[in-house]
């Protein structure tokens, strides 16, 4: 007896559609070397969470019909009491959950946490814990889950062309961004809004000599040496996370300065976007009222 509840598919072969004019590529473009990649923020998208934020990132080197290259969405959950059978906190207790979905990346991620995945947690909330006014929410705690819809890779690169985990640093720095905005939009208090910058040490081709950029997009350059990814408090001058990766040509100190101060640079232009976030936002809701 078959399964009239089950939608098979077509038994033979089909041809996808063949459109006669086809869209016109877009042209890359060049970013410089001092500036960071266009990030797209909204807060409010999930009524049902406490707080949530969404955030996209421009990839002006696309070619394809879509022109982001990361995508993130974080929903905040509480502050709410904790159980009885907890221990006394005098401050709130912080969980961040970071989790790639499924199709995120060229390899499917599975449905349980993986190394990477808890890395990108401590990081997360290494990063939070030192924006919250944890002594305001004794006796509670909160949630911060952050789903990364679609890492920053190179979709039309080979399958067995790997990036070394480069672009892990691209997501931390997003992710650090957009929990920023969903905590504001919670209206948990903070010391300041913490946002995320990145940068590294890259060579373009094999020629060329290594040079230090803001935000860097994995498939642009040849050789990625190290990079570098902070959190940082823009008005309180305060780094509350760093993340070094990789190894600097002849363990130069003043090369490593160096990228600390442009990321430092990148996290105030990122700030600036959760600035004005959620000032859309709080005029939105002025207006509303």
């Amino acid at each position: 007896m078959a399964d009239r509840r089950r939608i098979n598919g077509p038994a033979g072969a089909t041809l996808p559609p063949v459109y006669d004019s086809p869209p016109p590529p877009r042209h890359a473009t060049e970013k410089p070397e001092n500036a960071i990649r266009k990030i797209f923020l909204k807060t409010g998208v999930t009524p049902s969470a406490s707080g949530s934020a969404y955030l996209e990132l421009e990839n002006p080197n696309a070619t394809g019909p879509s022109n982001t290259s990361l995508k993130l969405t974080c929903t905040v959950h509480g502050p709410r009491a904790l159980p009885r059978s907890a221990p006394f906190s005098p401050h709130i207790i912080l969980a961040t959950h970071v989790k790639y979905a499924p199709f995120a990346t060229k390899q499917r991620r599975g449905y349980l946490r993986d190394s990477s995945e808890r890395d990108l947690g401590v990081h997360l909330e290494t990063a939070l814990r030192g924006a919250i006014i944890a002594d305001r929410w004794p006796k509670s705690g909160v949630d911060i889950i952050v789903t990364i819809i679609e890492g920053d890779q190179d979709r039309h690169a080979p399958e067995n062309q790997r990036d070394g985990g480069w672009d892990t640093m691209n997501v931390l720095s997003g992710c650090i961004t957009v929990a920023s905005a969903a905590i504001a939009d919670a209206g948990i208090d903070c010391v300041d809004t913490v946002a995320g910058g990145v940068a590294a040490l890259v060579a373009r081709d094999a020629t060329s000599p290594p040079t230090i950029v803001l935000d860097p997009a994995v498939a642009d350059y040849h050789t990625i040496y190290a990079a570098c990814c902070i959190a940082y408090l823009p008005t309180r001058e305060e780094v509350t996370n760093i993340w070094f990766k990789g190894q600097l040509p002849g363990a130069d100190v003043m090369l490593y300065n160096n990228m600390v101060e442009r990321c430092l640079v990148a996290c105030r232009n990122a700030n600036h976007v959760v600035v004005a976030a959620l000032k859309q936002a709080a005029n939105a809701h002025h207006e509303a009222s």
